[in-house]
């Protein structure tokens, strides 16, 4: 198979595996989630391999789930996003720096400021993951008593989305003279006032910080609801989707780029990355055994309230051994209540079986040789499943170096993965323009 694509690669780190029982794994690093030093491992690891980028989901709450489930949670503690990456980005050169911000609980200001910055540090290497939080504990910490609708969510993140990318454009990219002669540090007239006045935020602007060397860092978006896609479809550069299978990811895919079609956006200006939860065995049964083995590690008290919170909804009360009664629609997150009911009523899961797939992954699973999983992943990119895939390591670090060392050479032999980085921004990696700034188009890039 001769594909002109190729496949973009980033890992989903939180900052280490998703996967409740990873910790407690033979050889893991337990402590990983707060150790730099085996963090400076990962993503020098990852970097050596070409990913295009480093991944850190966040949480704005310690988990919503009962004492007895958090305190077997290797993530209910993390570094804080911006913090890490500064870190990480002084260790590394090429690969991309992913932070997740919320539009809900934050201020437009303080993360345009935040990703401008880390932009310029790591030498255009900065990417925004868009959220909006749903996390009802996340509403306690920043003093309110629940959190916003979903609709109104997206609304204020799309406003949100505006207020920040006129504030990186505040600056024209030749703004800053540094004449020493005249004394003249940067030329006013190339300097723009925002002055935005909106439904949901007001915001003066200027940014106190030059323009991002990207022009705009990339702009990532994780939501699978109508909302959530036709946010992606109007402002995203790349999509993080939890998608079960391939059939489900062509319409996944087919649908968000339709949207842009629309848009009157070009279909490669947005890349589709489905989370992919990665396994590797020199054979078959060793990976099957490895997942069998990492699955054992899920105490039920944490696989039921991961599955409270992807519901919405408290099924610690029901039978854990009978199926998933009818559950209402609440105010969380929509698209991965309707994953996990789809999961149950398709499959004929109990509850007890739903709780240590929520505990690990219920998304989709490349489980087996790296001959299978490059197969698979080749296979999504050619029937226009995905644009690549944001890899979710099972344990750290065994599982990262099965991935890197044994399925990244076979993709590179196929001729559908870098062999060695192309540019030095995220935007190169992404194969994407660099954006003109809207109030100076004669700087446009």
């Amino acid at each position: 198979m001769t594909l002109s694509r190729q496949l973009h690669l980033g890992a989903f780190m939180r900052p280490v595996s998703l996967h409740t029982g990873a910790w407690r794994f033979p050889g893991a690093y337990a402590d990983a989630n707060f150790n730099l030093r085996h963090l400076k491992q990962f993503v020098q690891k990852l970097e050596s391999a070409c990913f295009d980028a480093f991944f850190m989901a966040d949480h704005l709450a310690v988990l919503n789930m009962p004492v007895d489930a958090l305190k077997r949670s290797h993530t209910a503690t993390s570094f804080e996003p911006f913090t890490l990456l500064s870190a990480l980005a002084s260790v590394t050169e090429k690969i991309g720096l992913v932070a997740t911000a919320s539009t809900t609980f934050d201020e437009p200001y303080h993360i345009a400021r935040r990703f401008a910055s880390l932009d310029h540090l790591s030498d255009g290497r900065a990417g925004w993951n868009l959220v909006t939080t749903s996390n009802p504990d996340a509403a306690l910490n920043f003093g309110r008593e629940d959190h916003m609708e979903h609709d109104e969510r997206y609304r204020r993140a799309r406003e949100f989305y505006d207020v920040v990318t006129g504030l990186w454009d505040s600056w024209a990219d030749d703004a800053f003279v540094r004449d020493t002669e005249s004394g003249l540090f940067f030329d006013p007239a190339k300097l723009h006032v925002l002055g935005h006045k909106g439904e949901y935020l007001s915001v003066r602007g200027p940014l106190n910080i030059a323009r991002p060397v990207q022009g705009w860092p990339i702009v990532v978006q994780a939501g699978s609801s109508e909302a959530g896609k036709q946010l992606a479809a109007e402002t995203a550069d790349a999509v993080f989707t939890s998608q079960p299978n391939l059939a489900a990811g062509k319409r996944f895919f087919a649908d968000v780029k339709s949207r842009l079609d629309a848009l009157g956006r070009p279909r490669e200006h947005l890349k589709i990355l489905p989370g992919a939860f990665v396994v590797v065995g020199d054979s078959r049964e060793e990976a099957r055994e490895k997942r069998a083995l990492l699955d054992t590690f899920v105490h039920y008290e944490s696989g039921i309230a991961s599955l409270s919170i992807a519901l919405g909804h408290d099924v610690s009360s029901f039978d854990p051994d009978g199926p998933l009664p009818e559950i209402p629609e609440t105010n969380a997150s929509k698209s991965a209540r309707e994953r996990v009911v789809e999961m149950a009523r398709t499959e004929g899961l109990t509850i007890r079986q739903l709780a240590q797939r929520a505990g690990g992954f219920s998304g989709l699973q490349m489980i087996g040789t790296a001959t299978d999983i490059a197969d698979e992943m080749e296979q999504w990119l050619a029937e226009e499943g995905s644009d690549g895939f944001n890899v979710m390591f099972p344990y750290l670090p065994a599982g990262l170096d099965d991935f890197v060392d044994k399925v990244v050479p076979e993709l590179q032999r196929r001729g559908i993965f870098r062999r060695a980085y192309e540019g030095n921004t995220l935007r190169e990696h992404f194969g994407l323009p660099r954006p003109g700034n809207r109030f100076f188009p004669v700087n446009n890039a």
